[in-house]
């Protein structure tokens, strides 16, 4: 059989794009803000994990370009020859210290960091229970470790324990978990996580790519959240969200990032953050330091859209806080339907479809900035219910909705 006859029989994008309802790679003319132009077109950005608003900011954009023109555009190495700049150290330095761990080190990009954490520290006679709906990089991560992987159901205690139960007492165990679940927004039980961990004698690691500038007294993330900053072993995170860049860290006690540096093959053979994506980073974790107010701001307007929503009648997953909102779409032809409609009203929402979500359950997932205002909140509200409201409910009405267009 022909290597590429997968390909050829891959039908799904041509028959969406032949439908008009193709979601994806929509081209930004503008930088990513709260209101974007993107194919000509005005729309409010509900779809971006631009948590704080800093991606536009003039003190973001500043210290990147002062890096660039003070180190040039790229390392064109490794973190162990060539590739380690003062900002990186700088920057690991300052995350360390406001994480309240004692070191950290900083990965490529935040999929990069979950391979690379979870590849180093263990390994094909240790177990990694690993939640359901944990971040695909998570996984990838467990396969390439050669560790026996254990799933356990969504936020399931239960579930958790019986498996750390059943494991062999003298493995390595490492239980691994998104802080706040990029799909449904849920937050992970941490509390029991810790004490499970303790009884089993397992390790704690927390995904916080979505907890980190959100949740938290000062937006330290989970761990700070549920006031367990010193019983989680290891904390990852991303720059591409909160702190406006890309790339991502982590942190941890000395020894353990001592051996993920030598470790680590996705940190070793890979060439280091860039110096504006360093720079920025660091510039936005200085800005949340200086403006606790802003994960303040998220978590209010969040609050605001949900009660919105949900005066609308619109079905919503509505179990967290947290600036990530589902609204329930029900079939994959009216989620990309819903989605058409709405980034042609102005509206740019995410589609969740399978394989990210069960076939009968599919979501358009929303996500909201500090920045936002509650006018362009009532804006975009009223158009996702007209939308939604009026849009059929069954496939078959759809097709001729699409027909009649």
């Amino acid at each position: 059989m022909d290597l590429f006859k997968k390909c050829e029989d891959y039908k799904t994008v041509k028959e969406t794009k032949a439908l008009g309802i193709y979601p994806y790679f929509h081209a930004l003319e503008s930088k990513q803000d709260i209101v974007v132009e993107m194919e000509g077109k005005r729309e409010i950005m509900i779809g971006s994990n631009n948590y704080l608003g800093l991606t536009g900011d003039p003190r973001i954009i500043d210290a990147g370009v002062k890096a660039m023109k003070e180190f040039g555009s790229g390392v064109s190495g490794s973190r162990f020859l060539n590739g380690t700049l003062t900002t990186h150290v700088i920057l690991e330095k300052e995350l360390a210290e406001f994480l309240h761990k004692e070191d950290c080190v900083t990965f490529s990009t935040g999929f990069q960091t979950n391979l690379g954490i979870i590849s180093a520290i263990a390994g094909r006679t240790d177990l990694i229970f690993c939640d359901r709906e944990n971040h695909a990089s998570i996984y990838d991560g467990a396969r390439l470790s050669f560790a026996k992987m254990i799933r356990y159901t969504h936020n399931d205690m239960e579930d958790l324990e019986k498996a750390l139960s059943n494991a062999d007492p003298d493995k390595g165990k490492l239980i691994v978990t998104d802080g706040v679940f990029s799909m449904s927004g849920d937050i992970c039980n941490l509390p029991e996580i810790v004490k499970l961990a303790k009884k089993y004698g397992a390790r704690v690691m927390v995904d916080d790519a979505h907890g980190f500038g959100v949740i938290g007294k000062t937006g330290r993330g989970t761990a700070e959240y549920f006031d367990l900053e010193d019983e989680v072993d290891i904390i990852m995170g991303t720059f591409s969200k909160s702190l406006a860049s890309l790339g991502g860290y982590m942190v941890a006690d000395r020894e353990v990032v001592e051996y993920v540096k030598h470790k680590s093959r996705p940190f070793i053979f890979c060439a280091a953050i860039t110096p504006a994506n360093a720079a920025t980073a660091l510039e936005a974790l200085r800005i949340l330091k200086a403006e606790p107010e802003r994960p303040k701001a998220l978590l209010n307007i969040a609050a605001y859209v949900r009660k919105g929503l949900k005066s609308k009648g619109l079905n919503i997953i509505e179990n967290s806080i947290v600036p990530i909102i589902p609204i329930y779409t029900y079939t994959m032809l009216r989620t990309l339907v819903a989605c058409k409609e709405l980034f042609n009203r102005g509206v740019y929402v995410n589609p969740v479809i399978p394989p990210a979500a069960p076939e009968g359950e599919c979501l358009i997932r929303t996500s909201y900035t500090s920045t936002h205002t509650t006018e362009l909140m009532d804006e975009a509200i009223e158009i996702i219910a007209d939308v939604l409201n009026n849009l059929p409910t069954t496939d078959e009405d759809l097709l001729v909705y699409l027909q009649n267009k």
